[in-house]
């Protein structure tokens, strides 16, 4: 899933799911006193508004991040990780691992008035679907080559949608049928374009199907839409009727909105019982008084899978935000950005620690850097964990440049000064035999609203050019306004539409359990964040991007993706296959992990490690289910205790799932 870096490392309400759900879960009990049951009513702030509750279609974490609230699939995470039902009460598999069959639960359609609307039934899933692909989903992806005959449908090959693999075998019982086996299907359930739609409801509502109001759909989940004034407020209130209502412990969720301009003020209104947990800021100067005040509470959450990144344009179109006056500098700028050795010598320019130092503190940096697209951790090959073999795979390409290499978690593992000024050394050669002129400049765009941002931008200007020297390369930082902002980076829909040089407004959390979901988002064929590259898919007309694509060699990666997909009979080849297609996309230097979200301080009234668990998945981490205040801040101590705990459970869970 897509991520907008303002609402995910500021201070929306996701700073739930980094405490108590995503990358987080579970101790049943405290001994501590501050751990009893205070309020029913969450309280916090948000940063942007949703523009679309279409569960099925949206792809965006600033949607989903509510319809996650509204809405349930088949399957879901609890607090280990592990997938129980939801919707289903039960499920199996075929011996031959196409065929996954559900038994539906008896559960409730709701409307936003709180009325019963109906009983949600296995054609309500095939609905779902078909929704999807007539209204173009942006989460196609996840699907669309998994699901029996549903490329053919899409493609518009085939008309008729009784030809896709997925049936309504009676009332209860719902079907899907799959091209090849997926030992990680399931956990695709959780992602919103296999839940389910009412087809009465769907027609009635027409074209206002799924926006953003309350009564555009129905509801399935924890709660209802209570109130939404964009720019103001956004409220949730428990849904009667949710067939699991008795996990549903706040009662009342309350957002306000929040622009980033003052967020001291986010710690005085938690001090004041009117948040219920808020982000701190080690560089405000108000920092000193709540360490005094409050240390003791402070807590740094764990890192999640979300991983944001530094991208470059390999094919800018647009120049409305930029600091070049003529097209011979345009030029130089694209024949730099397309010479891998000028990619990876900016690279390693930057000072990760710095950078993150603006958000998190000095104390604090180094607990939310990144080193590689996917989660290090996130699945295991051949006795030991992705990351390592990503690592090895690194070194069989360059055994000089990668033979210290690091992409564990929570430390700068490609910042090298002497790698970068070599690197450039090659770069400037091979540019100034094509004509370019120094400096290169590039526009690093960024939205003046938060200040914290901004800082970051300019710790990377400071960095790049002190390392490469201003007479080589000069980052030019290009403030607008936040809309603006957005426009060009995040809500880009097209690569043409990206105006920048570089970029790190976006991040992506994967949307199942295997590493294509992170590296099918660059195939250069259809991967849904080539906009961030400045890209385009190639559809089925002319490719205005191709010759960026081939000068960066995309064609490789296509083929190393190709061949990892194709093995689905034994998991430890499929992961090394994957891991060389990472090592070939770091290496190629087209985007630079930088960081996660989790690992910030913050002060809470939470209970730790109580909602649902989960790498992956669209739908799991960061629901309000399951979760509960107490009367008192949640302590460090409390904190620490509780994520030993639920890390030794995980352990043993892991363990077992070896053994069989």
């Amino acid at each position: 899933m897509k991520y907008k870096k303002f609402a995910a490392l500021a201070v929306t309400f996701a700073s739930v799911a980094l405490l108590a759900a995503c990358g987080n879960s579970s101790s049943d009990k405290s001994s501590s006193d501050s751990s009893k049951t205070a309020s029913t009513k969450y309280a916090y702030v948000y940063s942007t508004d949703p523009d679309s509750f279409d569960y099925n279609v949206t792809m965006r974490a600033t949607n989903n991040d509510h319809t996650i609230n509204f809405e349930n699939g088949l399957l879901e995470n609890d607090k280990y990780g592990e997938l129980v039902g939801s919707l289903a009460k039960s499920w199996k598999v075929s011996d031959d691992g196409l065929t996954y069959t559900y038994k539906l639960r008896d559960a409730d359609w709701t409307d936003s008035e709180g009325n019963v609307y109906g009983k949600i039934t296995a054609q309500d899933f095939v609905t779902g679907l078909k929704h999807a692909a007539d209204s173009k989903s942006e989460q196609m992806y996840v699907v669309q080559g998994s699901i029996k005959g549903l490329d053919d449908y899409v493609s518009g090959k085939t008309k008729n949608f009784d030809d896709v693999g997925v049936k309504a075998v009676d009332k209860k019982t719902v079907q899907y049928t799959l091209n090849q086996p997926e030992s990680f299907w399931n956990s695709k359930t959780t992602y919103g374009i296999l839940f389910p739609v009412n087809e009465k409801f769907l027609k009635q509502k027409g074209k206002d199907y799924g926006k953003a109001t309350a009564d555009s759909i129905l509801y399935s989940g924890p709660y209802l839409l209570k109130n939404f004034t964009a720019k103001s407020v956004l409220e949730y209130t428990a849904n009667p009727n949710y067939w699991d209502k008795k996990h549903v412990y706040i009662k009342d969720v309350k957002f306000t909105f929040y622009d980033g301009k003052n967020p001291d003020e986010l710690y005085k209104k938690f001090e004041a019982g009117e948040y219920s947990n808020a982000r701190v800021f080690p560089n405000l100067p108000g920092y000193d008084k709540i360490k005094k005040d409050s240390g003791k509470n402070i807590i740094y959450s764990m890192q999640t899978s979300m991983t944001f990144n530094m991208t470059f344009n390999l094919n800018r179109g647009a120049y409305n935000l930029t600091s070049k006056k003529t097209d011979k500098a345009k030029e130089d700028t694209k024949k730099a950005i397309l010479n891998k050795n000028f990619r990876l010598a900016v690279q390693k320019s930057i000072d990760k620690n710095a950078y993150a130092a603006q958000s998190v503190g000095k104390d604090g940096s180094n607990k939310i850097l990144r080193n590689s697209l996917t989660v290090p951790s996130f699945v295991n090959v051949n006795g030991h964990d992705y990351g390592t073999e990503v690592e090895n795979q690194l070194k069989k390409l360059n055994s000089d440049l990668y033979s210290n290499v690091n992409l564990a978690d929570a430390q700068d593992g490609t910042y090298n000064k002497q790698q970068a000024k070599e690197l450039f050394k090659k770069a400037k050669e091979e540019l100034e035999a094509d004509g370019v002129a120094f400096p290169v400049h590039l526009d690093l765009p960024q939205s003046e609203t938060s200040a914290t941002l901004v800082n970051q931008s300019k710790s990377l200007k400071k960095s790049v050019e002190s390392v490469l020297g201003k007479d080589n390369v000069v980052v030019d930082l290009q403030l607008t306004n936040d809309d603006e902002y957005q426009n060009v980076t995040y809500y880009a829909t097209t690569g043409s539409a990206s105006d920048f040089d570089i970029s790190t407004a976006t991040g992506w959390g994967p949307d199942y359990d295997d590493p294509s979901s992170y590296l099918e988002i660059y195939n250069p064929a259809n991967g849904s964040q080539l906009t961030t590259l400045g890209l385009e898919a190639t559809g089925e007309g002319q490719d205005i991007s191709a010759a960026a694509k081939k000068a960066v060699g995309l064609d490789e990666y296509a083929d190393l993706l190709k061949k990892a997909n194709a093995i689905t009979d034994d998991n430890n080849a499929r992961y090394e296959a994957y891991a060389k297609a990472e090592a070939w996309l770091l290496d190629a230097g087209l985007q630079l992990p930088i960081q996660s979200t989790g690992g910030s301080p913050s002060v809470t009234k939470l209970v730790p490690h109580q909602g649902a668990f989960a790498y992956s998945g669209g739908y799991s981490s960061g629901s309000y289910k399951n979760l509960r205040l107490q009367d008192k801040p949640v302590t460090n101590k409390e904190f620490v205790k509780s994520r030993k705990a639920w890390l030794q459970k995980r352990e043993e869970i892991a363990k077992k799932e070896e053994s069989k």
